[in-house]
């Protein structure tokens, strides 16, 4: 996706009664702006010590955009690239809006500084015809394509990690338990303000009640989100980890929870459920954070710490 030089951030729409076409206009709209360098003043400036490309992965059926961040080469540009580097596979979050642009600051500053490959997944976004199990099979079939084109791709298989926000913390999530069950050992997981549960029960909890309509107005939202994740006729179940039958043998996880979160119950019963079947877990919780802090520099204080120590917990878990 291209830098837009200016753009103006749309009014946010009523969710709770908009349309299809609104709902399209909206998410380009808002798109738009995220990738504009008119939004760099609350989402962050890009390391300086990754370089950044975006390309197309050829998935069965389909080509989906990637945005990759790669190491930048020392001295010259025309130094080889390095090869044999971690992989951090990372989705973005939205749900039905989102890009992975919004996350530049965070994603390059962990591929220069691991230094690892980080390749953010431009999934599917939620709308009418297009559930969460798209977006899902996206996160997971990017990470089987560039394993087995490890080579090419300048990665070691050995050491891959998932990292995502929001709903893009529940893609990676699942790609996860993918993972573990088709024999495919990660490194580790970074689930951030994750929402694991779409059933009938994921506003059955204390922060939903507590943060539904404060610091923002969150409910519509969440409520638009089910409504598209999971339409009629859809197994909420197969897409909700909290009710993952096994989750017991994935990779070690760090799960990081902003306290003034709607979702933040969510992120802590995963943790729970997690360390209940065996699974390394870290709970990290930033209190007085709001849901998308991590990708607000520019107006969250504590970004820059959450960003410090999921770079510590990649490092330590990816290391040789």
């Amino acid at each position: 996706m291209s830098e837009i030089t200016a753009a103006t951030r749309p009014p946010e729409p009523d969710f709770s009664a908009i349309t299809t076409e609104e709902l399209r206009a909206y998410s380009e709209a808002e798109n738009r702006f995220r990738a504009s360098s008119a939004a760099r003043a609350i989402l962050g400036e890009p390391d300086a010590g990754a370089a950044i490309v975006c390309q197309e992965v050829a998935l069965p059926g389909r080509d989906l955009p990637v945005r990759v961040y790669r190491p930048a080469p020392p001295g010259d540009g025309g130094a080889a690239a390095r090869t044999g580097l971690p992989l951090v596979l990372h989705v973005h979050g939205g749900g039905f809006v989102g890009t992975a642009v919004q996350c530049d600051w965070t994603s390059s500053h962990l591929a220069a500084r691991l230094p690892a490959l980080v390749v953010s997944v431009e999934h599917r976004l939620l709308a009418p015809g297009s559930p969460l199990a798209n977006a899902a099979d996206d996160g997971w079939d990017v990470l089987q394509h560039v394993l087995r084109h490890a080579a090419r791709w300048g990665v070691d298989p050995a050491r891959a990690a998932v990292f995502g926000e929001s709903c893009g913390a529940l893609i990676s999530a699942l790609t996860a338990i993918r993972a573990r069950e088709a024999g495919l050992e990660l490194t580790a997981q970074v689930l951030v303000n994750p929402a694991v549960d779409v059933t009938e029960t994921m506003f059955d909890y204390p922060s939903i009640a507590e943060y539904a309509d404060s610091p923002t107005r969150d409910l519509p939202q969440l409520r638009l989100f089910q409504r598209l994740a999971v339409p009629p006729g859809t197994d909420a179940v197969a897409v909700s980890p909290l009710y993952a039958d096994d989750l017991s043998g994935l990779a070690p996880a760090l799960v990081v929870v902003p306290t003034q979160d709607a979702v933040a119950d969510h992120g802590r019963r995963y943790a729970e459920r997690l360390r209940a079947a065996g699974t390394s877990v870290r709970l990290s919780e930033y209190p007085g954070a709001r849901h998308a802090f991590l990708t607000l520099p520019g107006v969250e204080p504590q970004a820059e710490a959450a960003r410090a120590e999921i770079l510590a917990f990649l490092r330590t878990a990816l290391a040789k």
